[in-house]
């Protein structure tokens, strides 16, 4: 039996070609932010798969695989709900200007494409009207090109900002593994969910269950006490259960990217997505309620020649249980990323700062 070992980052940038860039604001009312995910510059074909009853997403019809346009050029991750999936229009701005997009006419008549996902982290800074726009998204896009040979940044970054997990601090957070052909499967997620990480009757990350030899092999169960009192908090912030939220914290919203290294087609990459959500499931429960627009994009950069059959297969299988479990992972490096913030409207404290006994190490 293999054994599967992550890619020399562990995260999204470990597939050759994908650029990860953030912006973000804290203080002043602010705490929000924008992630942008460059494909190579000829694109990269995109698939999508949305669940929940509140999604916030643009141009995803276009990945649809009985449309035309097949590839995607940057996927734009942001917070500030509806509002802010105009950082998209900087990035596209950004990408028109270097000449990047799909052909419409004579050279240079390009359209970009950037479907672009938001979670709703609106009025968590102290100022509901401080949101992202088109400027962040050309920010973010800046940070993505200086990125190069670098890891991609994760926790309370980007999108990540302004994120909450169950009442804990969310976060970005990325995994990578490589397949025993070679091929390289990624993912970024923001996690911004109703839902929890965190087993309630243990402390235990959901996702620390599914990581690769060693990867979280640091964290111990928290102490019976530490368990005891995140659940009081819980009950007293919420009495009627998750589902009892009301105003602003009852909304919430996890998106994130898988990207592959892999020659796929459109509804090879839109099922990948769908895959990648049932990693989201194992590493967040509730998911896909009605307050999440649950949000999973897949670039395939077909940097590998596709396997003839029956070995593609066989090969396709093998990726999309990479995928999940790649999601999974990200999910729980973003939960231990996160720090723990606080702002005029409110305070929420992360995963380290409520089991410390989790950590006997002063890293993981």
């Amino acid at each position: 039996m293999t054994v599967l070992r992550p890619g020399p980052t562990n995260s999204l940038t470990d597939v050759a070609g994908i650029l990860v860039g953030h912006a973000d604001r804290s203080g002043d009312g602010w705490l929000s932010g924008t992630t942008v995910v460059l494909a190579p510059r000829v694109g990269a074909v995109g698939g999508v798969d949305v669940r929940g009853g509140g999604p916030g997403t643009r141009e995803t019809d276009v990945l649809d695989p009985r449309n035309l346009v097949e590839r995607v050029h940057a996927v734009t991750l942001s917070g500030g709900s509806a509002f802010g999936l105009a950082a998209a229009d900087g990035v596209m701005r950004r990408l028109f200007e270097a000449g990047v997009g799909h052909r419409v006419g004579r050279p240079g008549e390009v359209v970009p494409i950037v479907p672009g996902a938001a979670i709703f982290d609106l009025g968590r800074g102290g100022d509901f009207a401080k949101r992202p726009g088109a400027a962040m998204g050309e920010e973010a896009y800046e940070a993505a090109l200086s990125s190069r040979a670098r890891p991609v940044p994760i926790g309370v970054v980007g999108a990540g900002t302004g994120a909450t997990a169950g009442g804990l601090k969310g976060a970005v957070g990325s995994a990578s593994v490589v397949l025993a052909d070679g091929t390289t499967v990624a993912a970024l997620v923001v996690v911004n969910a109703v839902g929890s990480c965190v087993d309630p009757l243990t402390g235990e990350l959901y996702a620390a269950r599914f990581g690769l030899p060693g990867e979280f092999s640091g964290l111990l169960l928290p102490d019976a006490d530490e368990v005891a009192a995140a659940r009081a908090a819980a009950e007293a912030i919420d009495p009627g259960g998750r589902s009892g939220r009301h105003g602003r914290d009852a909304f919430a919203t996890t998106i994130g990217v898988v990207a592959t290294d892999a020659t796929l087609t459109k509804a090879q990459c839109a099922k990948v997505s769908g895959i990648a959500h049932d990693g989201m499931a194992r590493g967040i429960r509730p998911v896909h309620t009605m307050f999440d627009g649950d949000t999973v994009f897949t670039l395939a950069t077909g940097d590998r020649v596709a396997p003839d059959p029956p070995t593609s297969h066989v090969a396709f299988h093998a990726l999309l249980d990479a995928a999940g479990d790649c999601f999974t992972r990200a999910v729980g490096h973003a939960m231990l990323a996160a720090e723990s913030v606080q702002t005029p409207a409110g305070r929420w404290r992360s995963y380290r700062d409520v089991f410390p006994s989790a950590f006997p190490t002063a890293h993981l």
